[in-house]
């Protein structure tokens, strides 16, 4: 996880939202990314779709069956759909996003009935420092609306509202059915 906090960082340097991943495939590194929507101007430049392209490139293959992607916040609808889609074998993530989270808080696409493959998941713990990745995100949008002239009140340590959104270091219900 530390080398996908790595990513979350390059990305604050330039102005991105701070996630990042890394997708790993017999325990070797063999893709990294971090978020890119504002710099490549492309709303699906999310860090788990810039490495997932990085690694289905360096595999040769769209099928990343043997692949796990390590990164910082839980993955959105896209990424999710996108992992299962790669047949990544486990995601693991570092905080739960309980406004879009697609793993465990929001949704449960990972884990589908609905769809054709399964990913298994694990994340939210302090083993894959989620309170490192919840901080990294909560003080890139402190920073912000601290720039932009007015401070929001913070939820507090255990759930981290920005920007309209949330990241928490604990799983949160569901809300599919």
């Amino acid at each position: 996880m530390s080398q996908a906090i790595k990513e979350a960082s390059k990305a604050k340097k330039v102005g991105e939202v701070p996630i990042g991943a890394v997708i790993t495939c017999d325990d070797k590194i063999i893709a990294r990314g971090f978020n890119k929507c504002i710099i490549l101007s492309d709303p699906t430049a999310h860090a788990e779709i810039v490495a997932l392209r990085k690694a289905a490139k360096k595999l040769k293959n769209y099928r990343l069956n043997d692949c796990s992607i390590y990164v910082t916040i839980e993955p959105c609808a896209m990424c999710a759909g996108a992992l299962v889609n790669a047949r990544i074998k486990k995601i693991i993530f570092g905080a739960y996003d309980v406004k879009s989270g697609a793993c465990k808080s929001v949704f449960k696409i990972a884990k589908s009935k609905k769809l054709n493959h399964k990913i298994e998941f694990d994340g939210g713990k302090e083993k894959y420092l989620n309170k490192e990745c919840a901080d990294i995100i909560k003080n890139f949008f402190k920073g912000r609306r601290k720039n932009n002239g007015g401070e929001q009140g913070s939820t507090g340590v255990a759930e981290v509202m920005t920007a309209g959104r949330s990241w928490s270091m604990a799983p949160q219900k569901s809300t599919e059915k």
